[in-house]
């Protein structure tokens, strides 16, 4: 198996799914990992566990991303990889949505993805290599009743990706998006006794993450989705 060909990690919008997940294998792969949420002290588990600094962020306000860069800079060092997991999820009919509640949600899930996406290219363009991960979801594809807001943010995350590939590949920066396609199993949500795996693993997924990492630059993904085996399509 190759090696991470990178040495330092920063997760923007870290909880306890996927994003432990990663962080997990990141730290076993012997990368420096630096955790980023509004709220730090949900990750002081993690961040024992993995060696990580954490780091407190507003993901949607450009000081405070910033911010978060120049501390990062300072106590991490350059982050060589950079995977951006904040959602603004909004539920509720169109007609009944708050639409400030519903900018809050679209600016979490699309334009903090740019403010991150833009402080880890000025970093990762001078030094010609580095990734930049962004997590999407089955919305990010295919909006679905009562999720308009959760839809716009991630179809905007997507495109976002798509011409961060385009522009940043060629320039020695891969640029991923992940589509997450089903429901992450976690200790509030464990699959049914009667449809096991039918929910994905957070562990199976940062398996996908990092292999994407590890692929030669001859072929780099910029997309990858990843769904339960038992899923009706």
């Amino acid at each position: 198996m190759a090696e991470i060909p990178y040495r330092t990690a920063l997760i923007v919008g870290a909880g306890t799914g996927i994003s432990a997940s990663v962080a997990r294998q990141l730290a076993a792969a012997g990368l420096k990992i630096g955790l980023a949420a509004r709220n730090i002290d949900k990750l002081a588990s993690l961040a024992a566990e993995t060696g990580a600094e954490t780091f407190v962020v507003d993901a949607a306000d450009p000081v405070s991303v910033s911010r978060l860069f120049e501390e990062a800079d300072a106590r991490l060092g350059t982050a060589e990889v950079v995977l951006y997991n904040a959602s603004g999820r909004l539920r509720g009919p169109i007609a009944e949505l708050d639409p400030e509640e519903v900018r809050r949600a679209i600016e979490v899930s699309a334009f903090g993805g740019f403010l991150v996406t833009q402080q880890a290219a000025k970093r990762l363009l001078p030094r010609g290599a580095g990734a930049i991960l962004l997590t999407g979801a089955t919305a990010s594809v295919k909006g679905i009743p009562l999720s308009a807001a959760f839809a716009i943010g991630k179809f905007g995350l997507r495109g976002l990706a798509q011409s961060a590939a385009r522009e940043l590949a060629p320039k020695g920066i891969h640029v991923a998006h992940f589509v997450i396609d089903g429901g992450v199993r976690s200790a509030t949500r464990p699959d049914p006794t009667d449809r096991p795996d039918s929910t994905l693993d957070p562990e199976a997924i940062a398996e996908t993450y990092l292999a994407i990492l590890r692929q030669p630059r001859s072929a780099w993904s910029w997309e990858v989705e990843v769904r339960p085996w038992v899923e009706n399509f």
